[in-house]
């Protein structure tokens, strides 16, 4: 029995000894990768969406990157760092991760490369800069998807975004257009289809399909009971055609080609006409390769008539009525009214003052749009009003939807207004895309 125990003794002594070699092995094997300044891998996380890559601004250190691409929305996706390698398509909520063993210092294209995937925003920026990084603070795991800056560095660069606003830009959309009234009081509106460079942010000119130039497209504004008149001509390189969506008219004006008329061709012109028969909040855009025409940029707000403030919210003093048209997709976007902060229009009111807002969502994605500062109340709903109306500070518009919204300033200050998709609205690199202000004095 005493042999056995010696034995079982001895056994377990030699495995420990053993052991302590390879652990000391090991420790004099990494203490020597250490010394001899071996490349650590960065890693970054990548999210894909309708129609964005995330961050927009990849930043890491020169040598090797790992970059853990998901794909969070609801088409496939794929992802390619121009030069260093692709990614085949990714389905939805599917991850894979591109190894990228050498990466010099210089700066890298990033784009979704299905067709129109690019063109409706998905393109970014990888940037590599400083020296190779050997520190354990570029280990896999130790701080994913978060560019290589420091925080005062970081600091700098939101503080100098948000100094911009609001960026001087050429151009301006959404202004009333006004009507050529004819002998029997038919409203005229005259629209030409073109595409034009249009200033999304300060420096940065797109190629914006539009009506009259501009982006968003002029508003329109009748009254119920005229007669209306719109006739557009295409000066675009395809066909086109006009939708008035959430608009009553006969169904040979609804504007869906083939169906209710012919595609209006290359230097052919279209009329539309009909009667406003009831009060509306709806918007005016391209029915023919939709997907194209209207991110880029054909849409407009239609209105008829006025939208009356419910009893129940008591006397308001409402001094303005303001069209909010959301995108995020196409040669145009994440903007409000076509532009993207700090190119975004601030809006002013006095204390004690009213506006009615409203939500025109032509995007491809829903957006949660949230004033920091007053509450809303909604009113109305796709241009129908609502019999008791319902508070909000978040209100989540999807595509082709409509809110109408009163807001009452009731205290002084600048009061961010943004989407709540926080991609849509702010990176590490300051604010951004789909933000503005209410000044309130």
């Amino acid at each position: 029995m005493k042999k056995n125990e010696a034995f079982l003794m001895s056994f377990v002594a030699l495995g420990l000894a053993v052991l302590g070699l390879i652990l000391g092995g090991l420790a004099l094997s990494n203490k020597s990768s250490a010394a001899t300044g071996k490349l650590v891998k960065t890693v970054v996380d990548v999210t894909l969406e309708e129609f964005s890559i995330q961050p927009a601004h990849i930043v890491v250190k020169p040598g090797a990157v790992s970059l853990r691409v998901t794909n969070t929305g609801n088409l496939d996706h794929n992802f390619e760092v121009t030069g260093l390698g692709t990614l085949p398509a990714l389905h939805a909520g599917e991850t894979k991760t591109l190894e990228l063993p050498v990466v010099s210092a210089g700066t890298y294209a990033v784009i979704c490369t299905i067709p129109g995937h690019a063109a409706s925003g998905m393109k970014a920026m990888l940037m590599s800069a400083g020296n190779a990084d050997t520190s354990a603070n570029a280990q896999a795991g130790s701080d994913p998807g978060q560019p290589v800056m420091d925080n005062n560095q970081m600091d700098q660069m939101m503080e100098t975004a948000a100094k911009k606003f609001p960026e001087k830009t050429a151009g301006h959309g959404g202004d009333l257009l006004d009507p050529v009234v004819q002998a029997d009081g038919t409203k005229q509106y005259e629209l030409t289809a073109k595409v034009v460079d249009w200033e999304v942010s300060a420096g940065k000119l797109v190629k914006a399909w539009t009506y009259n130039g501009v982006v968003p497209a002029p508003a329109i504004h009748v009254n119920v009971g005229d007669k209306v008149r719109i006739i557009l001509h295409n000066e675009l390189p395809e066909s086109t055609s006009l939708h008035l969506h959430g608009i009553r008219v006969p169904n040979s004006m609804d504007g869906v080609d083939p169906y209710t008329q012919p595609s209006i061709k290359p230097g052919a012109s279209f009329t539309y006409e009909f009667v406003a028969k009831e009060r509306a909040v709806g918007i005016y855009h391209s029915h023919h390769d939709a997907q194209i025409q209207v991110p880029n940029g054909m849409f407009g707000a239609f209105l008829i008539g006025e939208m009356p403030v419910p009893a129940s919210l008591g006397t308001v003093n409402v001094v303005k009525t303001y069209n909010m048209v959301l995108n995020d997709a196409g040669t145009i976007g994440l903007s409000l009214n076509g532009k993207s902060f700090p190119a975004t229009e601030p809006v002013t009111l006095k204390v004690g003052e009213s506006m009615i807002v409203n939500y025109l969502n032509e995007g491809l994605q829903i957006h949660p749009m949230h004033l920091h500062q007053p509450k809303g109340y909604i009113i109305a709903k796709d241009g129908i009003p609502l019999d008791t109306p319902m508070p909000g500070d978040t209100i989540a518009v999807a595509p082709g939807e409509r809110y109408t919204v009163l807001y009452t300033a009731t205290d002084p200050g600048v009061w961010a207004w943004h989407c709540h998709i926080l991609s849509h609205a702010e990176t590490p690199q300051g604010m951004t895309g789909m933000v503005t202000a209410l000044i309130v004095t």
